[in-house]
């Protein structure tokens, strides 16, 4: 990858950074080569800090980080789209992105993994989710099973309540089975877009 630096008297580009998953823009920050470098070696976005002076990591202090999934140059190879992972809020007021707004996907499915991870970890023993996550991935992986088999006998029914009913506990499982396995939506999306591409 070869940006442009010195386009900038500064040898500052521009790195606008966008959440992988939500595609909300969270922040916009400057990056010399060794910020770049760095960002791309360590896998956390790391900027150019003007005020510091000095190579900074965002969250090296709040533990906030930014985790890289994608670095894309544009056109002209002078500024940067980084999409990444935050890992907490972006903006130092506390807000998800620096223009105050709330950083969540209008996909519902997406809403509902972050709902599934609040309750894994929940201190709620009352929880489905959380009851459901401490009998382990077998029995995660069972249910699975047993709502896919339960969508297919309604599949082959006339009932369409029923059919759609079983089809969402299906994909509610299966949302949990992949929490379970460390993955998530956006894994298999990324799967299915490779295979569109081909």
């Amino acid at each position: 990858m070869k940006i442009d630096f010195k386009k900038y008297s500064d040898g500052l580009a521009p790195a606008v950074i966008q959440d992988y998953k939500t595609n909300k823009v969270l922040m916009l920050g400057f990056m010399n080569e060794a910020a770049l470098v760095k960002t791309l070696a360590e896998g956390k976005v790391t900027f150019f800090s003007r005020s510091k002076q000095r190579l900074w990591t965002k969250g090296e202090e709040s533990g906030h980080h930014l985790l890289v999934k994608q670095v894309l140059p544009d056109c002209d190879n002078d500024t940067l789209l980084i999409k990444a992972e935050p890992l907490g809020p972006t903006c130092h007021t506390g807000a998800d992105t620096c223009w105050s707004e709330r950083n969540h996907s209008d996909n519902f499915l997406f809403y509902l993994e972050d709902i599934i991870k609040l309750r894994k970890n929940s201190t709620v023993e009352t929880s489905y989710v959380k009851q459901l996550f401490s009998k382990g991935i077998n029995k995660i992986a069972q249910k699975v099973g047993e709502e896919a088999v339960e969508m297919v006998i309604e599949a082959k029914d006339n009932n369409d309540e029923l059919f759609l009913n079983e089809s969402a506990d299906l994909l509610f499982h299966y949302l949990l089975l992949l929490n379970a396995k460390g993955h998530n939506l956006q894994d298999v999306i990324n799967v299915l877009t490779k295979r569109h591409s081909k």
